[in-house]
C-alpha cells in the first residue's frame, strides 16, 4: 500500500500516490488525451504511484501507459466484469482484480493519498461524487482535484453551486474539492498538500 512518505527535505510528508478517475473513452477534444498522457508521465517523474481503474482503453489506458513508459509505478484495480468488457491492462505494475464496483472504489480509496478527476462519463462522475461524499461525511480529508480542461467540468461546478444556493449542499462542502485548469496547475495544487 502506498502511503505518504518523507521526501528527504526536512521530513515533510509528500503524496506518494494519486488515484485518477477518468473516462474509458478518449473524448472528442485531443486536449483530453494530451493531458492524460502528461499526467501519467509527470506522476512517474515525481515518483508518485498512479492508482486507476485498470482498463486498457480510453483516458484510463492513456494515463497508465504514459506512466509506465516513464518507468512509473501503476496500480490497476478492475472488477471482473469490466476486465472482460474493457480488456484490463495487464502490463501495469500491480493488476488487482476485484469482484465488483464497490470493491474497486474501496481499494482505490485505500491506496490513494489524493484523487484527480479528468474528463469522463457516468463512471467518472460516480467516482467523483462518491469520494466527495465520503469527505463530506468526514471519512477522509484527502485532496480531490477536478482538472477542468477546456471547461469540461464547468456545468458540473455550476450545478453544485446551484444546489448549494438552493440549500441542498452546505457552502463549506464546495471546498471539499479544488478545480484546476490543467495538469500543471494540478501539480502546483498538490504541492500544497505535499506532492
Amino acid at each position: 500500500m502506498t502511503t505518504k512518505r518523507e521526501d528527504g527535505a526536512g521530513g515533510k510528508l509528500r503524496i506518494g500516490s494519486v488515484c485518477v478517475f477518468c473516462g474509458s473513452h478518449e473524448g472528442r477534444d485531443p486536449a483530453y488525451r494530451k493531458a492524460a498522457a502528461r499526467l501519467g508521465r509527470e506522476a512517474a517523474r515525481r515518483r508518485v504511484t498512479v492508482v486507476y481503474g485498470g482498463g486498457s482503453i480510453g483516458l484510463m489506458g492513456v494515463v497508465a501507459r504514459a506512466a509506465l513508459e516513464e518507468g512509473g509505478h501503476v496500480v490497476g484495480i478492475i472488477p471482473e466484469l469490466l476486465d472482460r468488457l474493457e480488456v484490463g491492462l495487464k502490463e501495469v505494475s500491480e493488476f488487482v482484480l476485484v469482484p465488483d464496483m464497490h470493491s474497486r472504489k474501496a481499494e482505490m480509496f485505500r491506496r490513494a493519498d489524493a484523487f484527480v478527476v479528468l474528463p469522463g462519463g457516468l463512471g467518472t462522475l460516480d467516482e467523483f461524487v462518491e469520494i466527495t461524499t465520503w469527505a463530506q461525511l468526514g471519512l477522509h480529508s484527502k485532496p480531490i482535484l477536478l482538472v477542468n480542461l477546456a471547461d469540461f467540468f464547468a456545468p458540473l461546478v455550476a450545478y453544485l453551486r446551484h444546489a448549494s444556493a438552493e440549500g441542498f449542499i452546505a457552502p463549506r462542502h464546495l471546498e471539499l474539492f479544488t478545480v484546476v485548469p490543467d495538469v500543471d496547475a494540478l501539480w502546483a495544487a498538490l504541492a500544497a498538500d505535499g506532492a
